[in-house]
């Protein structure tokens, strides 16, 4: 009797999708090898980061703190106010190039290796369900079994687990938010008195469950857009897993060569296929669903020692490498990436280098451009200063005017040092006003901030209008 192939997931189709549509659970097995252990540990450590760094004080503040109480952000000893948000733009476009850069040499290195999806359902929610339900064969042949007490006592001991996991995760990610002390308090006492951040945890921990429970690759095959977005930003050179082809095909059983010496190294024992978390066959080459975990490469790595062929049948090469090219690792994206990529770090650098504990604005106000009495000629504005620190601060304003020989000048409003309080704001008129007898055209006055401590000094310079001199003999009682 003619065997047929043994046929496998389909370029045609989502691997996590039936014929019929409904979904297919994905049921990976476990491997080992040099990629699988470097993941692991390098989970563990993205894991400790995330879980300490509410913990770890820096200046006083936890290293990374966003305030939303005090609309304070503390980042690794920096404060920022919220009036400050804008140089979040530079980490932002910084991350998203740095991505894109990454990408282009490595391709989705970041989804198998750092992605907090990854990270948390491969190294925390499968080794629960691993532990509880056994391997991949084990698993699906208790999806299949009928309910008893021994399976109801595993799944419902697993999802309990899932449960705190989830709650874990979001309670530790509403700590960036509150800090640790606040988010004890709010443990500690009735959530009607917190009701806001109690809401946040239930939904939280209820998104996070259905995702790691459920949902799971689906979040990275439909919503995550960056699968989709790796068409546009990896070429041939990229750094990919990949089969060789070349090498691997045609297919042979492990005994195949000794009737045909021209079989490739490939035995067609889908063990790539059952290791897979999104259930892809990485020999109809790269898919959308792959994340680069590089478990096929572990899988393939262990049947080719086991055969006494060399490994790197599955490997990670670039598309040339793979079709035996020489691979450029300059080439033009790369360039433009870093370009972008240093041009934003200057430009942050500089940014950040002229940061001030104060913001600082004068503005003119509303109505006539100046007025004119008896005595004097008068300009009219509205001085804003925000306290960006943490303690209330006394600032002094001066006012001069930029050129010298001008007389009879003189300010109201900020006569005297005022008072503001952690990041707080005043809002103040000021006049400036000099003697009519003095007057004699426009000029520029320099208006300076500072406070006691002398760290602020800030100046703005505002141009004083008037009338033209010559018309003030013929419109003595006129005021504009």
């Amino acid at each position: 009797m003619k065997k047929t192939r043994r046929q496998g997931p389909s370029r045609e189709r989502l691997a996590t999708v039936g014929e019929d549509g409904s979904r297919l659970v994905v049921h990976p097995a476990d491997t080992r090898g040099r990629f699988t252990v470097l993941r692991r540990v390098a989970a563990v450590l993205l894991i400790a980061v995330y879980v300490l760094l509410p913990w770890i004080p820096v200046n006083g503040y936890p290293a990374v703190f966003f305030d939303l109480a005090n609309l304070r952000f503390h980042l690794f000893g920096a404060t920022l106010s919220v009036h400050d948000l804008w140089l979040g733009f530079f980490l932002i476009t910084g991350l998203a190039f740095s991505l894109f850069f990454v990408t282009a040499l490595f391709g989705r290195i970041w989804c198998g290796w750092a992605c907090p999806q990854t990270v948390f359902l491969e190294h925390v929610f499968r080794r629960i369900e691993r532990f509880l339900e056994g391997d991949a064969v084990a698993r699906k042949r208790l999806d299949q079994s009928p309910w008893t007490a021994e399976k109801f006592l595993r799944r419902g001991t697993k999802h309990v687990l899932f449960l705190v996991c989830a709650a874990l995760i979001a309670h530790i990610l509403l700590s960036y938010f509150v800090s640790i002390p606040g988010l004890w308090g709010m443990i500690t006492h009735s959530p009607l008195e917190h009701w806001r951040p109690f809401v946040f945890i239930v939904i939280a921990t209820g998104l996070l469950y259905f995702n790691f429970s459920w949902f799971r690759e689906q979040l990275c095959i439909i919503i995550c857009p960056y699968g989709r977005l790796q068409s546009a930003l990896i070429d041939d050179d990229s750094i990919v897993i990949g089969y060789d082809e070349k090498r691997g095909e045609p297919r042979g059983r492990t005994h195949g060569r000794e009737r045909d010496p021209h079989l490739g190294d490939c035995v067609d024992c889908f063990r790539c296929v059952q290791v897979c978390p999104t259930g892809i066959d990485i020999r109809q080459g790269l898919q959308l669903e792959c994340i680069g975990c590089a478990n096929c490469i572990d899988a393939c790595d262990k049947v080719m020692d086991r055969l006494g062929r060399p490994r790197g049948l599955i490997r990670y090469d670039s598309l040339n490498g793979l079709a035996g090219k020489p691979r450029r690792i300059l080439r033009p994206r790369i360039i433009l990436y870093t370009v972008l990529l240093v041009i934003g770090l200057v430009v942050a650098s500089v940014s950040i280098s002229r940061y001030e504990p104060a913001t600082f604005n004068i503005v003119r106000l509303q109505g006539a451009a100046y007025y004119v009495d008896e005595t004097s000629v008068r300009n009219q504005f509205t001085v804003r200063v925000i306290n960006k620190t943490m303690e209330s601060q006394r600032y002094t304003l001066e006012a001069r005017p930029a050129a010298d020989g001008i007389e009879g000048f003189s300010i109201v409003g900020w006569d005297a040092p005022v008072t503001v309080e952690a990041n707080g704001e005043v809002v103040r008129p000021l006049v400036l006003r000099i003697a009519r007898g003095a007057y004699n055209g426009g000029f520029p006055v320099r208006v300076e901030l500072h406070d006691e401590g002398g760290t602020v000094a800030l100046s703005h310079t505002v141009e004083f209008i008037g009338p033209d001199p010559r018309l003030f003999k013929a419109h003595e009682k006129a005021v504009p």
